[in-house]
């Protein structure tokens, strides 16, 4: 497939270099012939450059609103009997391994350092524990701040930070101070001059929406959907910031993890609750358009999506997880990142989400389950393609070939102005050096 697509960029691209070359060897004899002819090679000329910049921009590869794939990362348990290891070994894997972004789940300012002119996009977490503190006083927020992100900012790429991970909202009364956190950072921020990192908080999917069937039907759990969540939302739009949300197919209903978890055909579902039926070819996407919708509900439509942790185990205590293996976990995240890669969104967003965490580089122990890409000696535990090493050859090369058509699309169009303006040129000295003209000229002496 990717052989026939090459053939396919490449054959119209080489037509248009083909019209423009007998294009020009047309304006090389221009101004040996008479004005009406010219005249007449000229409208052809122009024709041949509009048809050749034509057929390549048609022909161009698409271009691909790819999600940004990252991973989350948070200071093993060494009590448990993990292997220590320094947040420089951990950063010069990250960087080996060529992974774009990082969601630190307990930042601490030795972690964040060893990013340090990395090209490594920072995604920032404040622990629970601390909203309530942040929530109470400015000055908090700006020690927090000052301590996580001014002295870094300069020299790494911290680009969110998300104020809470998941925040109770079944507490009575609701946690109203989470806004108030969210706000007291993002000033402590703009005082200290840095504007170009985002806040906002994490939510867990199954938190704020009952269920994502059918997604077009999708709500906020109420009363947190008005009391919480549509302030929050404000405040996103009102800081060009993104909606944060866990999202975990795994935690889905077991009788539907055959293949349509793991974005295989012809495992699909139909939401026919809407005007026009809409089918879904995986479960993330039926999430994710829950989200959207849930979104679109409160009036946000377009605000940004980013999924911050997703992510399937490789092993449960519980027997009665069979999905829980290395198998399916390495099944999904293929198949998931391929489907990220291919940037074709969602039935109802078709941009997609912005960005996506894999949740966790090392292994890492959750409620009785594994988790992680890395063993505790950074050993790569699965073949994922999440790692642009694992890249085929073929893919890779694609990949060039994009960026190679686009560079001959701005040659031929620098080309096809040259032209034009050289054919101009010789026609109007090829009209001002007739005999007829020489000869009104001379009338006009005399």
């Amino acid at each position: 497939q990717q052989i026939t697509n090459y053939r396919n960029r490449i054959i119209p691209l080489n037509l248009a270099l083909r019209l423009l070359l007998l294009g020009h060897s047309q304006f090389l004899i221009v101004s040996t012939i008479p004005r009406k002819q010219a005249m007449k090679i000229l409208k052809c000329d122009l024709l041949l450059i509009v048809i050749a910049v034509t057929v390549v921009v048609l022909t161009a590869p698409p271009t691909i609103s790819a999600a940004k794939v990252g991973v989350t990362y948070s200071t093993p348990d060494f009590s448990s009997g993990s292997f220590q290891v320094s947040p420089e070994r951990i950063v010069a894997k990250i960087v080996s391994l060529e992974i774009e972004a990082v969601r630190l789940l307990d930042p601490n300012p030795e972690t964040i350092r060893a990013f340090a002119s990395t090209n490594v996009s920072l995604f920032l977490s404040v622990p629970n524990p601390l909203v309530p503190m942040l929530a109470s006083h400015r000055s908090h927020a700006f020690e927090w701040v000052k301590l996580h992100v001014l002295p870094f900012h300069n020299r790494t790429k911290i680009s969110m930070i998300s104020v809470g991970d998941d925040v109770s909202l079944a507490d009575a009364p609701p946690p109203l101070f989470l806004l108030r956190a969210i706000r007291n950072v993002r000033r402590s921020l703009v005082n200290l001059g840095i504007e170009t990192v985002s806040v906002s908080t994490t939510f867990s999917f199954f938190s704020i929406i009952p269920s994502p069937f059918p997604p077009s039907l999708a709500r906020f759990r109420s009363p947190n959907g008005d009391v919480i969540i549509k302030p929050i939302l404000e405040f996103l739009e009102k800081t060009n910031s993104s909606f944060l949300v866990k999202l975990y197919p795994y935690y889905i209903d077991s009788s539907v993890h055959s293949g349509f978890a793991f974005f295989e055909d012809p495992f699909s579902y139909v939401d026919d609750s809407s005007i026009i039926q809409v089918r879904y070819g995986n479960l993330f996407d039926v999430m994710v358009d829950a989200v959207v919708r849930s979104l679109a509900v409160l009036g946000h439509e377009s605000l940004p999506v980013v999924v911050a942790e997703t992510g399937w185990p490789s092993w449960s205590s519980n027997s009665s997880e069979v999905y829980a293996t290395p198998k399916c976990s390495q099944r999904f995240l293929n198949a998931l990142v391929d489907h990220l890669r291919a940037g074709k969104g969602t039935p109802l967003r078709k941009e997609g989400v912005s960005e996506v965490y894999i949740f966790e580089l090392c292994d890492k122990q959750q409620s009785e389950r594994t988790w992680g890409l890395l063993d505790y000696h950074l050993n790569t535990k699965m073949n994922i393609t999440f790692f642009l090493d694992d890249i085929p050859e073929i893919e890779k090369k694609s990949i060039q070939l994009n960026y190679l058509v686009i560079v001959c699309m701005l040659f031929l169009a620098v080309i096809s102005t040259v032209a034009t303006l050289t054919c101009c040129s010789n026609i109007v000295s090829a009209w001002k050096g007739t005999p007829a003209k020489r000869e009104r000229k001379q009338k006009k002496q005399y």
